[in-house]
């Protein structure tokens, strides 16, 4: 693999915004259905409120269901920049954006009924982006 990119302009021109033809859901993990969601979950993250998890829309029939887009660049957890750039861009389109940060790749959560519209305008944006 390739060494992390730090520089928020090469981290913003190489995303290379995937999208995921799978479609997610944030739920709440009850004891009750820990083994079935966590055993399907995608991420979890433990809060002082307990446990949420990331898992297949399926799972979660009443739960708003969301795309992910992975960025694929390599950031660098130290880089900054990039998480704003996307937020940004996407916020002035009136879409919603969960970001999930892990160590290799960014990958972000929008409404699924808007998940075209937002891959175009991060493909834009990385077009857009001016490397040193």
């Amino acid at each position: 693999m390739s060494p992390a990119v730090r520089d928020s302009q090469a981290m913003i021109a190489g995303m290379a915004p995937q999208l995921d033809p799978h479609r997610w859901a944030f739920v709440a993990v009850t004891p009750d259905r820990a083994p079935e969601l966590l055993g399907a979950a995608l991420g979890t993250f433990r809060e002082h409120e307990g446990v949420s998890a990331i898992v297949p829309a399926a799972l979660a029939a009443d739960a708003p269901t969301f795309a992910r887009i992975t960025l694929t660049v390599h950031s660098d957890l130290e880089g900054v920049g990039l998480t704003a750039a996307v937020a940004t861009a996407l916020a002035d389109a009136q879409i919603a954006c969960n970001v999930v940060a892990a160590l290799h790749h960014d990958h972000l959560f929008v409404p699924a009924d808007r998940a075209d519209d937002a891959l175009a305008i991060l493909q834009a944006l990385a077009a857009g982006a001016k490397v040193a």
